[in-house]
């Protein structure tokens, strides 16, 4: 009888439940809006965003009025309308009041650490003579060594300083003060004779000692020869190490940046160890613990390419939303401010120099094959023409094995090019990864060391290269210069350097659409990320900026604005109003 009851009663169930179900299987109409009720359930914003101006960077749709985010990602950008379904009971919302929004931006090119380290040391930048230059040294506090960086000397009439300008303030401290470009820096006396550097040191490989009309060296070392210094300089610690990450990624979001390509503390003359140490003592603590605010896509020194390789055999590419491995960078030249980069023609002010090729080129082509055979990214610094002629040569070789890969070979900086250069850009799909700012200091003194027609016809060619069809990915190289994305924007737009009325090269003038995307889309996928960041589209990170003007037109035309607010997948990481609390 139980048997019997149990059998009954399942079989009305199974009845009941096919006919409770006719009306759904026979009427379409009603399935097909029972599924998508279903599925909209799921697509629920823990975020709108409304009532904006908001460009996207994603050609699909360039402009939007409101997004959602849920779970730090884009849901949906479209019209309120559309956006307002994705809104539920516990949906926060916030209102732009007409603001403009604006993808968060990409550094393509920064010394993260080094920057952060530089922000409490003696800062020179700006300064514009002599007298200004001594007493911020005689001003600076050092237990042992002082350090300090970002001076221009073409700013103050060109002269370079020398260790007696500071050896009377500096008696009991060797000092060590980079030139802004990274590839030149001053020591006194005692920073001198610590590292045993005399009349009777010969030049390095890639370097040079400055020396006076006697013989003797004036403090100046040139890019390799900055290595006979550098070892002697006690190393930043750990913890110091770890505030200037802090420091610098505080800066960073204040300007908007949400994501920087990081090249380290990597410059010619130092140790292909540092950024590997920060690497490990420094990144990985901040992911782990919770410390990292900015996405960063991490670029080791070239030498080092097997153990990138084995680390990304082991973890992959990407270790967490923040942490990105990119590839590996060397050097062919030095800069243009130190006269050492590396030109077909020589310097106008140094008939003799034609800059230095800083690397073994057979070595250097060994470890880009090496390095692309693998898999990696590869990025090569390259100022002068020559350099960049050499390694698009170099890359146009390694990249004849038939191999059909998406490479992204990377020229880092592409800032004076020969005529017949640009196209090749183009035709070779290498990235110029190129920094604005940089025009600033350089268009006085690109006419002094080259002549002004010759600076004329082959520098900071961003219109051109756009127009071959190159690749273009903004940075800043910071601490070289500040990390300023709206003020680099401005910059490609305007290319009026300090002191000048009109613009340098204006042919070479950027519309405000490729500026900003030479900041984003352009810049993500310069360095594999654009399926991350890089556009406000559907199903990338919630990195985004509002601006402080409401004009989409007046923006376009002047670049005057603000960051108001930085947000890193769709939470608050920084406010003009410190009292604002994260959305």
């Amino acid at each position: 009888m139980n048997t019997f009851w149990v059998t009954l009663s399942a079989s009305v169930i199974v009845v009941l439940l096919s006919i409770a179900s006719l009306p759904l299987l026979n009427n379409n109409a009603n399935y097909l809006k029972f599924a998508d009720l279903r599925r909209s359930s799921s697509e629920v914003a823990d975020l709108v965003v409304t009532n904006g101006t908001i460009y996207t960077s994603d050609d699909s749709l360039p402009f939007a009025d409101s997004m959602a985010i849920s779970n730090s990602r884009i849901l949906r950008v479209g019209n309120y309308s559309s956006i307002k379904k994705l809104a539920r009971t516990l949906t926060k919302e916030l209102n732009l009041h007409g603001k403009i929004v604006v993808p968060g931006f990409i550094d393509s090119h920064v010394h993260f650490i080094p920057g952060g380290l530089q922000m409490a040391r003696v800062e020179l930048r700006g300064v514009n003579t002599k007298d200004l230059f001594v007493e911020k040294i005689r001003k600076a506090v050092a237990s042992s060594w002082l350090l300090g960086g970002g001076w221009n000397n073409d700013i103050w009439g060109g002269d370079l300083p020398m260790a007696s300008w500071i050896d009377s303030v500096t008696p009991h401290n060797p000092v060590w003060l980079a030139r802004m470009d990274g590839h030149m820096g001053l020591a006194n006396t005692l920073a001198l004779t610590l590292a045993g550097i005399s009349r009777n040191n010969e030049n390095p490989n890639g370097g040079a000692i400055i020396r006076n009309n006697d013989g003797e060296p004036t403090g100046l070392l040139i890019d390799s020869a900055m290595k006979l210094v550098l070892p002697h300089i006690p190393e930043a610690s750990v913890d110091e190490r770890r505030e200037a990450l802090l420091r610098a990624s505080s800066h960073a979001l204040k300007r908007g940046v949400t994501t920087v390509v990081d090249f380290g503390r990597y410059f010619p003359g130092s140790s292909p160890e540092y950024p590997w140490d920060d690497f490990s003592d420094v990144y990985r603590w901040a992911d782990l613990s919770g410390n990292m605010m900015t996405r960063i896509c991490l670029f080791f020194p070239m030498e080092t390419w097997s153990r990138l390789v084995d680390l990304m055999s082991k973890s992959g590419r990407v270790l967490s939303q923040w942490i990105y491995l990119g590839g590996v960078k060397a050097f062919a030249d030095g800069s243009l401010g130190s006269n050492s980069a590396f030109f077909h023609e020589p310097y106008a002010d140094d008939l003799n120099n034609y800059g230095l090729q800083v690397v073994d080129l057979d070595s250097l082509y060994n470890m880009t094959f090496s390095s692309d055979k693998s898999g990696l990214q590869v990025s090569i610094h390259a100022i002068g023409d020559r350099a960049n002629d050499l390694i698009l040569d170099m890359y146009a070789s390694v990249a004849s094995d038939k191999q059909i890969r998406d490479r992204r070979f990377r020229i880092e900086h592409a800032q004076h090019l020969a005529p017949g250069t640009v196209a090749r850009f183009g035709e070779q799909s290498v990235v110029a990864s190129v920094q604005p700012d940089h025009l600033l200091d350089d268009a006085d003194s690109a006419s002094k060391k080259l002549g002004c027609e010759r600076a004329e016809r082959g520098s900071y060619l961003f219109k051109s290269l756009l127009t071959k069809n190159a690749q273009l990915a903004f940075g800043s190289d910071w601490p070289v210069a500040d990390i300023n994305p709206l003020k680099s924007i401005r910059t490609s737009m305007k290319r009026v350097p300090p002191g000048w009325e009109k613009a340098w090269i204006p042919s070479e003038c950027l519309c405000l659409k490729d500026a900003l995307n030479a900041y984003t889309i352009s810049a993500a996928h310069a360095c594999f990320l654009d399926k991350y960041v890089g556009s406000l589209s559907p199903g990338k990170y919630a990195d985004f900026v509002v601006l402080s003007t409401n004009s989409w037109e007046d923006f376009a035309t002047e670049v005057f604005a603000d960051v108001e607010a930085t947000y890193v997948g769709g939470f608050k990481a920084y406010s003009i109003r410190p009292e604002d609390k994260s959305e």
